[in-house]
């Protein structure tokens, strides 16, 4: 999986932007405004690996603290009424 940084350098790269192309300020916004959503789904994609690694290695574990944290939630919930 490429960074943003470096899809920047190789989008502008590829483009011409590196070489002789002229490069104007609405062209950096684009690429900069890219690479920042790419930069964003890549974090939000690392957290989304990182959530389904942890239920496959530490099941028993979630339940056990799934189970606490129900009975700490109906105790809160319902038992002060």
């Amino acid at each position: 999986m490429k960074t943003a940084v470096e899809w920047f350098v190789e989008e502008m790269f590829n483009q011409g932007y590196l070489n002789d192309k002229p490069l104007t300020v609405n062209n950096i916004e684009y690429f900069v405004k890219q690479a920042k959503e790419m930069e964003k789904n890549n974090t939000d994609n690392k957290v989304i690996h990182f959530a389904e690694w942890l239920t496959k290695k530490h099941t028993s574990t979630l339940i056990t603290l799934y189970e606490h944290f129900e009975e700490q939630y109906y105790n809160e919930t319902f038992k002060s009424e």
